[in-house]
C-alpha cells in the first residue's frame, strides 16, 4: 500500500497546548538531573533475547560504577527469574547503600505484594506504579470512566502504603513512591494533574528531599514535536498541588526520534529526574539516551554526575548485554565520532591543536581557564577514554580493543577497526584451545606469526629488493624504490602507470618479478599475478607513521580478497613496515598474500589421471567431496612462447552450486591442476 497524498485524511495531528506565557524558552540547564537507568526493565523487555542474569549483574554493576543511584532492576511480579534477580542483588549484597533498586507494578493487588515482597530487606527502594490514563486506554482498552481510573490508582498506591510500612517496620527498609500516569502526553493535562494530586493525598506521605513524591510523566509514544512536552510539563507543574514535595520525572520514548531534545527542553521547564537507558535502547525505537543527555551537559560545562571516563568499557557493556552494537557514528560513544577522513578537517584540528597550545601557554602564565576550544572537535576526546585517530584506549581486558591497545602500545602498530576484529578472532582461538590468559607477549608473538611480520617470521613470500618507477617513461626504475619516497600508495592524487621490478624470496628461492598498475601496490599485485598465478585485489589500506627512537617509520595495513568476493565475506590481512612508505605497502601485501597462500601442505592422492589424483588429495584433506563438471583448454601464444590454458568447473559435495578456477602453465598437466586449485580455493571463499 502506498503513502497517501493527503495523510490528513487518515492522521490527525496532535493539539498545541495555549501557553502564551511559556518560561522554558529563556531558561538553560544549569545543573544534572536525577538519573534513572531502566536498561534492566523497559530495556531489557525490549531485547529479542532478554538478558541473563549474569548480563543483568554485569549491567547493573557498569550502571553503578559510572555513578547511577536509582535503577529500575526488574518488573519482579512478572516472571520468577525477575525476582530471582532482584533477591539476589539483595541477598548477595550487591547493592551499595547510596543506590536505590526501583521496581515497577501495574495497579493489581496480588502483583503489588509480589514486588514489595522483592525488595523487602533492601537499603533503598522505589515502588514504581502506573496506570494508563489517556482516553484511548480509559475507553477502549479498560472500558473505565475517569471517576473509576483515579480510584484505581487511589485504592493501590493505599495497599503499597501499607505494605511497604509493613516492610520498612520488619526490615528497615527505606521506601519511595514513584506514580505513572501512563501515556501521559495522550492524557487530557488537567486529568493527568486531578489523577496525580488524588495519588499524593492517598500516599499521605509526601515531604521534602527523599520523602518527596516521585510523578513519573512519560512520552509513553512519542507524538508531537519535543516543544509540546515542555510546555505539558510546564503546565503541569504550574496546576500540582505542593510541588515542593514532588520529583517530576520524564520518561521520553524515541517514536519521532527527538527524545533527546524532549527531555532537555522539559528539563527546562521544570523536570527533576530522567528515567532511560544507555544509549537509547528500549521499546520500539527506544527510550531516551541517557550517554547522550549526560555528555550533552559535560560538553556545556556541566558536571553530568555520571563517570563516562571509559566510555568504551561501557560501550562493551552494553553491547555484550543487549546484543545490540553501538552504532559508529552514536554521538560521543561511536568509534568515528572523533575522526576526520576529511583532508580539509583534518588541516583544520591539526591548526586547532597548534593554535590551542599557544593559548593555553598563555592562559597559564595569567591565571585563566584553559578553555577547550577546537574546531570539529567539541570535548576533547581523552575525557571519555579516546584518542584523536577513532582508535579507543581500553585495558589489556577490553575485548578486541584490549588487544588492539596491548598491539599499539608494544608494537606501534594501530590496527584499522575490521583488522582489529579478524586479528581478535585468532586471538580467541587461542585462547579457546589454551584455556589461559593471553599475556602481551603471547598476543604480539601471535600476531608476528600471523601476520608474518618481522625478520623472524617471514612467510612464503619475503620482500628482497624492489624498484618502482613511472611505467610511462622508458628507462631502468630507480633502486630501493627512490622514485616512490614523494607519493603514498594510499594517494588520493590522479595515479599514475607504475612499474614495479623486485626480488621475492618464494619458498626460500630468490626469484626476480615484475609487474605494474596505478601504483606501488598494483604493481606488485600485476607481479605475483604473473609469476606466482596468485590473484588478489586491494579492498582496503591505510597506513600511519611509527616513531622508534629517533627513527621515523611508516606502518601500513592492507586487506586483499580475491575476485568474486562476495561482500561481507573477510579477505586477508597484511602488516608492513618500513622507512620508506612504498616499502611498508609492499610489505603488507605480502603479508596478507601468504596469508591467503598458507603454509606448504604436502598432498597425496590417487586417480584415474593428474586432475582427479588432485582431487583425491584435496578431499582427503579438507574432508570435502569435489566433482569436475567441465573441463576445457587452449593454448596461448604460438612457437617456443606459448603456455596453455585451462578452465574447470567443480561442484562441491554434490550440490549445485559450481565455481569455475583458471590456470595457465607452460606445462599443460600444470595448468589443468593450477585451475583445480583455483576453483577449489573459490569454494573456500565463499564459505
Amino acid at each position: 500500500m502506498p503513502m497517501l497524498k493527503d495523510p490528513s485524511q487518515k492522521y490527525k495531528p496532535y493539539t498545541p497546548i495555549n501557553l502564551p506565557d511559556r518560561q522554558w524558552p529563556s531558561r538553560t540547564i544549569t545543573k544534572a538531573p536525577i538519573w534513572l537507568s531502566t536498561d534492566l526493565r523497559d530495556g531489557n523487555q525490549a531485547l529479542a533475547n532478554p538478558m541473563s542474569i549474569p548480563q543483568k549483574t554485569l549491567f547493573f554493576k557498569k550502571l553503578v560504577e559510572i555513578g547511577v543511584k536509582e535503577i529500575e532492576v526488574a518488573y519482579p511480579a512478572a516472571s520468577d527469574t525477575d525476582f530471582g534477580f532482584v533477591r539476589g542483588l539483595i541477598e548477595k549484597k550487591q547493592v551499595p547503600d547510596d543506590v536505590w533498586l526501583q521496581v515497577l507494578t501495574p495497579a493489581r493487588a496480588d502483583l503489588i505484594r509480589r514486588t514489595v515482597e522483592s525488595v523487602s530487606g533492601a537499603k533503598r527502594a522505589i515502588i514504581h506504579m502506573y496506570n494508563a490514563t489517556s482516553p484511548m486506554f480509559r475507553e477502549v482498552v479498560f472500558g473505565n470512566s475517569k471517576e473509576q481510573t483515579i480510584a484505581l490508582a487511589v485504592d493501590h498506591t493505599k495497599l503499597i502504603r501499607q505494605l511497604t510500612e509493613e516492610a520498612t517496620a520488619k526490615y528497615g527498609t527505606i521506601f519511595r513512591y514513584e506514580y505513572s500516569p501512563e501515556t501521559f502526553t495522550q492524557t487530557e493535562l488537567d486529568f493527568a494533574v486531578e489523577i496525580c494530586d488524588a495519588v499524593k493525598a492517598a500516599w499521605g506521605k509526601a515531604g521534602e528531599g527523599d520523602e518527596r513524591i516521585i510523578f513519573n510523566l512519560p512520552a509513553t509514544v512519542e507524538i508531537a514535536t519535543p516543544n509540546h512536552y515542555a510546555d505539558q510539563i510546564e503546565l503541569f507543574q504550574r496546576k500540582i498541588t505542593e510541588r515542593e514535595k514532588i520529583v517530576i520525572s520524564l520518561h521520553p520514548h524515541n517514536d519521532r526520534g527527538t527524545a533527546i531534545a524532549a527531555a532537555e527542553l522539559a528539563q527546562m521547564a521544570g523536570a527533576d529526574r530522567v528515567e532511560g537507558c544507555l544509549f537509547g535502547n528500549g521499546e520500539r525505537t527506544g527510550n531516551v539516551d541517557l550517554v547522550v543527555l549526560g555528555m550533552n551537559l559535560y560538553s556545556q560545562g556541566v558536571d553530568p554526575q555520571l563517570d563516562l571516563s571509559d566510555m568504551f568499557s561501557v560501550t562493551e557493556t552494553v553491547t555484550q548485554c543487549n546484543d545490540l552494537f553501538v552504532h559508529p557514528r552514536h554521538p560521543w560513544a561511536g568509534e568515528l565520532v572523533f575522526t576526520a577522513f576529511s583532508g580539509s578537517h583534518q588541516d583544520a584540528i591539526k591548526k586547532g591543536f597548534e593554535h590551542q597550545a599557544r593559548r593555553h601557554a598563555l592562559d597559564s602564565q595569567e591565571g585563566r581557564n584553559r578553555y577547550w576550544s577546537m574546531p570539529y572537535l567539541p570535548i576533547d576526546p581523552a575525557d571519555i577514554g579516546c584518542n584523536y585517530e577513532a582508535i579507543i584506549r581500553v585495558n589489556s581486558q577490553s575485548g578486541k580493543g584490549g588487544i588492539a591497545y596491548i598491539v599499539k602500545q608494544a608494537l606501534k602498530l594501530d590496527m584499522p577497526r575490521r583488522m582489529q576484529m579478524s586479528f581478535y578472532q585468532v586471538i580467541q582461538a587461542i585462547s579457546d584451545k589454551t584455556g589461559k590468559e593471553m599475556t602481551t607477549e603471547d598476543i604480539t608473538g601471535a600476531f608476528r606469526k600471523t601476520y608474518c611480520y618481522g625478520p623472524k617470521n617471514e612467510g612464503r613470500l619475503a620482500l628482497r629488493s624492489f624498484a618502482i618507477a613511472d611505467a610511462s617513461r622508458p628507462g631502468t626504475p630507480t633502486p630501493e624504490s627512490e622514485a616512490s619516497r614523494s607519493s603514498s600508495p594510499s594517494s588520493t592524487a590522479t595515479p599514475s602507470p607504475r612499474r614495479f621490478v623486485g626480488k621475492l624470496s618464494v619458498d626460500g628461492i630468490v626469484r626476480e618479478v615484475r609487474g605494474s598498475g596505478t601504483g606501488p601496490l598494483a604493481a606488485l599485485l600485476d607481479a605475483i599475478r604473473t609469476y606466482l598465478d596468485v590473484d588478489l585485489a586491494v579492498r582496503e589500506y591505510s597506513e600511519h607513521s611509527l616513531e622508534e627512537g629517533t627513527e621515523v617509520k611508516a606502518g601500513s595495513f592492507v586487506e586483499l580478497i580475491t575476485p568474486g568476493t562476495e561482500r561481507g565475506v573477510g579477505g586477508f590481512w597484511g602488516v608492513g613496515a618500513d622507512a620508506d612508505i612504498a616499502g611498508s605497502g609492499l610489505r603488507a601485501v605480502l603479508s596478507a598474500a601468504n596469508a591467503y597462500i598458507g603454509d606448504l601442505t604436502a598432498l597425496t592422492g590417487e586417480g584415474n589421471g593428474p586432475l582427479s589424483s588432485l582431487i583425491g588429495a584435496l578431499e582427503s584433506v579438507t574432508g570435502k567431496q569435489y566433482e569436475i563438471k567441465e573441463y576445457t583448454q587452449h593454448s596461448i601464444g604460438a612457437g617456443s612462447g606459448s603456455r596453455a590454458a585451462s578452465f574447470v568447473e567443480l561442484s562441491l559435495d554434490g550440490g549445485e552450486k559450481t565455481a569455475w578456477g583458471a590456470g595457465a602453465d607452460e606445462d599443460i598437466t600444470a595448468s589443468g591442476l593450477r585451475a583445480v586449485l583455483s576453483a577449489a580455493s573459490r569454494f573456500e571463499n565463499k564459505h
